[in-house]
C-alpha cells in the first residue's frame, strides 16, 4: 500500500497526463504518438516493465537467464528468427506464441513476482523490430537495461538506437556483458570508460554502467559459487534489488508516462514552432500583397482623377470658346448674322464644340485601357511574389508530417498561384476595356437621364452644346422681335453665358460622376476577383496561426510541468 503522499503524486499525475493527452489530440498527434501515449498511461495499473535491448549477440537473452537464475530463454537464436519475448512469472518455465513476433516466456523466478521483464530483437537483427519497439514497448518500459558486448562495445547501430530510447526520456543503465574475455583489469577499465563517455556524448547524463559476464553468473547460480565474484553480476543485482523497491517502481513506474508526456509534448512544441515560422513567411507574404494592393489603389485614385482633369480640361476650354463666341457673336452689330439660326448653331458647333467631343472620348478611352492595364499589372505582382516565395521557400519546410499542414498550405498557395497565372495568361485587354466602356456609357446615359440606350460620349457632349447654341438663337430672337435689341442683347448675352456655364457644369458633373461609378465599380470588381483567389489562404494562415500559437504555449508549458514532475520524482 502506498504512502497518501505517493496517492497524490499519482493523482497529480494522471490530471496532468489526460492533459497531455487532450492536448495531442486537438493538435493532430500523429495515432501512433497518441497510442504511445495512452499505452504508457495504461501501464499505471499494470506490472512493471523492464525492457532489455541491445544489438544481437551482445547476449541479452543470457543476460536475462542470469538474471532469472535458470535458463528460461533461449540462446544463440539466429537474426532471422529473432523475436519479442514477455517475460512474467508462473510455477514452470514454458513459452507460448502470442502472435507473429511475439511470445510469452514464464518462469519461476522470484523478481518476476514484481516486475515483467522484456527480451527484444538485437538493433543490428536481419528482421529489425525498430519501429514496435519504439511505438510499443519502450515507451511503456519502466526501466531500459541496454546490454553492449565487451568485444564489440558501443556500435554505430547501438548509438542510433540509444538516441531514439533517449527521447522517450528514459531511465537507462548500461550493462557490458561478457568481461570474461579480459584477462587484464585494465582492459575492462578502458572499454567501461569508452562506453560511459559514449553513452554521455549521446544521453547528455551518465547512466549507471556495469560490466557483467552472464555466461559466469548462471554457472556460478547454478552451482559454481566460485565464478560468483568474477561474474560481476553481484554489485548490478544489488543496484537492481536497490532501484526496484516497491517505492522506487512507483516512481520509475510514475517517471514512465511522464517522461512519454514530456517527449511528445517537446516535439509537438518543436512543430508548432516549425509551423510558425513558416508561418511567418505566410503572414509576410500577405502583407506583401496588401501592402501593394494599397500602394495600387493610392496609385489608381491618383491616376483615376489626374485623367479625369485632362477630360474635364477639355469641357471647361470648350466653355471659355463659348464664352468668347457669345461676345464675339452677341453683339448690335451682327445682328442681322443672328436672325439666321442655323448658321449661328453651325457657327457654334464648329467653334466652340469643334473637336472636343472626340477629344473626351479618345481620353476615356485612354483611361479605360490605363485601369485594364493597372488590374493586369496587379495580377503580374501577385504571380511575382508567389514565384518568389516557392523559389526561397518551397511550398513546405522540411519538418514532420503532423495532420495536413503542409499539404493544405501548399495546396492554397498553388492554387493562388495558378489563379493569378490563369488571368495573366488568358487576360484579353479589348474585352476588358470593351466591358468597361460599355457600361461607362450606360452610366452616362443613365446620370444624363435620356431614357434612350447608351449613347456616347461625344455624343453626349454634342449634344449639351449644340442645344446651348439652339437656345442662344432663340434668345436672340425674342431679343429682335422685341425691337429692343441694344437694351436686351447684353442682357441676353450674360443669360446665354449663364446657361452656358450651367449647361456645361451639369455636364461636366454627370461626366464624372458616372466615370468615377464605373471606374470605383471596376476596381471593386477587380480587387474582389483578387480577394477571392487570396482570402482562402489568407484565411488558413490566420486561422493555422492562432492555433499553433495555443499549441506551442500549451504544450510547452505541459511539457515544463512533466519535466518538472520527473525531477520531484527523482529529488
Amino acid at each position: 500500500m502506498i504512502s497518501p503522499n505517493l496517492q497524490q503524486q499519482l493523482s497529480d499525475a494522471r490530471t496532468l497526463l489526460a492533459e497531455t493527452r487532450d492536448s495531442l489530440v486537438r493538435f493532430g498527434a500523429t495515432p501512433a504518438d497518441q497510442a504511445a501515449l495512452a499505452q504508457s498511461i495504461a501501464q499505471l495499473d499494470e506490472f512493471f516493465l523492464l525492457v532489455v535491448v541491445g544489438e544481437f549477440n551482445s547476449g541479452k537473452s543470457a543476460f536475462i537467464n542470469a538474471l532469472l537464475g535458470s535458463p528460461a530463454l533461449a540462446e544463440g537464436v539466429t537474426p532471422t528468427t529473432a523475436e519479442v519475448h514477455v517475460v512474467r512469472h508462473g510455477d514452470t518455465v514454458e513459452t507460448q506464441l502470442v502472435e507473429p513476433g511475439l511470445r510469452l516466456v514464464t518462469a519461476p523466478a522470484e523478481l518476476l513476482r514484481d516486475i515483467h521483464i522484456v527480451d527484444t530483437p538485437g538493433t543490428n537483427a536481419i528482421l529489425r523490430e525498430h519501429e514496435r519497439l519504439t511505438t510499443e514497448f519502450v515507451p511503456r518500459s519502466d526501466l531500459v537495461l541496454f546490454v553492449t558486448s565487451a568485444d564489440r562495445p558501443f556500435t554505430e547501430t547501438e548509438r542510433a538506437f540509444l538516441q531514439l530510447i533517449r527521447e522517450w526520456g528514459k531511465k537507462i543503465v548500461l550493462v557490458v556483458n561478457k568481461i570474461d574475455i579480459f584477462e587484464r583489469e585494465a582492459e575492462l577499465q578502458e572499454v567501461l570508460d569508452f562506453v560511459r563517455q559514449a553513452a554521455r556524448q549521446v544521453l547528455g547524463t551518465q547512466p549507471e554502467t556495469f560490466g557483467v559476464s552472464a555466461r559466469l553468473a548462471l554457472k556460478a547460480k547454478q552451482g559454481q559459487p566460485a565464478l560468483w565474484h568474477p561474474s560481476g553480476f553481484e554489485s548490478l543485482e544489488r543496484f537492481i534489488h536497490g532501484t526496484l523497491d516497491e517505492e522506487s517502481r512507483f516512481r520509475l513506474k510514475l517517471n514512465n508516462p511522464l517522461g512519454v508526456a514530456q517527449a511528445l509534448a517537446s516535439r509537438y512544441a518543436a512543430i508548432a514552432d516549425e509551423r510558425l515560422l513558416v508561418l511567418k513567411d505566410d503572414v509576410a507574404l500577405l502583407e506583401s500583397i496588401e501592402a501593394e494592393r494599397a500602394v495600387h489603389r493610392d496609385d489608381l485614385v491618383r491616376g483615376f482623377e489626374l485623367r479625369m482633369a485632362g477630360i474635364e480640361k477639355i469641357l471647361v476650354e470648350m466653355e471659355a470658346r463659348g464664352h468668347a463666341y457669345f461676345e464675339d457673336t452677341l453683339r448690335v452689330g451682327r445682328m442681322f448674322d443672328l436672325l439666321n439660326r442655323s448658321r449661328v448653331q453651325k457657327e457654334f458647333e464648329d467653334q466652340v464644340v469643334a473637336d472636343a467631343p472626340r477629344m473626351i472620348e479618345r481620353r476615356v478611352a485612354e483611361l479605360i485601357d490605363w485601369l485594364v492595364d493597372q488590374d493586369f499589372r496587379q495580377w503580374q505582382a501577385v504571380t511575382s511574389r508567389l514565384s518568389e516565395r516557392s523559389r526561397d521557400h518551397g511550398p513546405t519546410i522540411g519538418a514532420p508530417a503532423v495532420g495536413s499542414f503542409h499539404a493544405t498550405r501548399a495546396q492554397l498557395i498553388a492554387s493562388i498561384g495558378n489563379e493569378a497565372q490563369r488571368v495573366v495568361d488568358t487576360y484579353d485587354r479589348e474585352h476588358e476595356a470593351a466591358s468597361i466602356a460599355e457600361q461607362a456609357r450606360a452610366a452616362v446615359t443613365t446620370a444624363a437621364a435620356t431614357g434612350t440606350a447608351a449613347v456616347g460620349l461625344g455624343t453626349l457632349v454634342t449634344l449639351a452644346a449644340s442645344t446651348a447654341a439652339a437656345d442662344v438663337t432663340g434668345i436672340l430672337m425674342a431679343s429682335l422681335i422685341a425691337m429692343l435689341g441694344f437694351l436686351v442683347i447684353p442682357a441676353r448675352r450674360r443669360k446665354a453665358k449663364a446657361e452656358m456655364n450651367e449647361k456645361m457644369t451639369a455636364l461636366r458633373e454627370r461626366l464624372a460622376l458616372a466615370l468615377r461609378t464605373e471606374f470605383e465599380e471596376a476596381q471593386m470588381r477587380a480587387i474582389e476577383r483578387l480577394e477571392r483567389a487570396v482570402d482562402p489562404y489568407q484565411r488558413f494562415v490566420l486561422g493555422e496561426r492562432t492555433r499553433w500559437q495555443d499549441a506551442a504555449k500549451t504544450l510547452r508549458a505541459l511539457g515544463n510541468r512533466a519535466a518538472a514532475f520527473r525531477d520531484q520524482l527523482a529529488a
